[in-house]
C-alpha cells in the first residue's frame, strides 16, 4: 500500500490521527535516509496499515477497547489483567496479519 493509499484510508477511518501519521512519516523518512535502509519505511507502512485495520474493523476495535479498559482498571497481579494483555496481543496480531495481506 502506498503512502497516498494509507493517507486516504486513515483520513476515512481516523482523520484525527492524520497529523500523527504525517509526523511519523517525516521521522521515518529521515531515519531511512540517515541509515541508508528502507526498513523504517517498511515499518511505517506496516504500522499504519495495522492501525487502519484496527480502526476499520469494528469487531477488532471493540475487542481492543474492552481489553484496554481491563488493563487500565485492574492490578497487574489480577489474572484478568494477564488475559486482557493476551487479548490485546491477539487482536493486534490479527490486524497486523490482515494488514500484511492487504498491504
Amino acid at each position: 500500500m502506498s503512502f497516498s493509499n494509507l493517507h486516504a484510508a486513515l483520513t476515512r477511518v481516523a482523520p484525527a490521527r492524520v497529523p500523527e501519521m504525517l509526523t511519523d512519516w517525516d521521522a521515518q523518512r529521515t531515519r531511512a535516509t540517515e541509515s541508508g535502509s528502507f526498513e523504517p519505511i517498511k515499518g511505517f507502512h506496516l504500522k499504519w496499515a495495522t492501525v487502519i485495520e484496527l480502526t476499520r474493523r469494528r469487531g477488532l476495535a471493540q475487542r481492543m477497547e474492552a481489553a484496554q479498559r481491563v488493563i487500565h482498571t485492574l492490578d497487574r497481579d489480577a489474572p484478568e489483567w494477564r488475559a486482557a494483555m493476551d487479548e490485546v496481543r491477539e487482536v493486534y496480531n490479527e490486524a497486523r496479519r490482515a494488514a500484511s495481506v492487504t498491504g
